[in-house]
């Protein structure tokens, strides 16, 4: 891919904040935003486009981790947020303008849930971690919520609601998400799954 002066100055600029201030990462494309930077691990490889939010979510009541494997690599405007884990395994490529979390606030199911007449921000709470095996492609505008795991070698389409588990070898896609195709170790291709 090639650069213009303007993007290459600003990569090199980014490469040594990068390799000062979050080894051992490959490239953290400025303005970033991290929150509670001790508990976003990043690894070798990892890679972010311009503007990303990476954010630990503490308080009294939580502390959210993020860890990032092998070669990540993420796009323009992704936002991340944890109040109990993220984990995005090693090889996962994420497009831009993706959003994943494990938390809510408030509970909208089940035993005492939250009333409309409190104020959002300050509801309680609630998480369960997300798991993005290896080898998975997000594409642009994807939503990932909490309680979910992606199965390895898995693509999730543009413009996708993740809000159930994922298997792994197929793609997925829609608002909700659902599987359209499998891989097909037999014969080497993506195939429509039998009803």
């Amino acid at each position: 891919m090639q650069y213009g002066v303007y993007e290459v100055k600003k990569n090199i600029i980014s490469l040594i904040k990068t390799k000062i201030f979050h080894y051992p990462a490959r490239l953290i494309r400025y303005p970033v935003y991290l929150r509670n930077k001790k508990n976003i691990i990043f690894s070798k490889g990892f890679t972010c486009g311009y503007n990303c939010r990476i954010e630990s979510i503490k308080d009294k009541e939580v502390c959210g981790c993020i860890k990032f494997g092998i070669n990540v690599k993420i796009g323009d405007y992704v936002h991340i947020s944890s109040a109990e884990l993220v984990e995005i395994k090693s090889n996962v490529l994420i497009a831009s303008h993706v959003f994943i979390s494990d938390l809510d606030h408030g509970k909208y199911k089940g035993e005492f849930q939250s009333s409309p007449l409190s104020i959002p921000s300050e509801r309680k709470i609630y998480s369960k971690p997300v798991c993005i095996e290896e080898n998975v492609w997000i594409g642009e505008n994807v939503t990932i919520l909490k309680g979910v795991t992606i199965g390895k070698g898995s693509i999730i389409a543009a413009n996708t609601l993740v809000n159930k588990n994922v298997p792994e070898n197929c793609i997925f896609a829609g608002n909700p998400g659902r599987v359209i195709k499998v891989y097909k170790e037999d014969n080497q291709k993506w195939e429509c799954p039998r009803k």
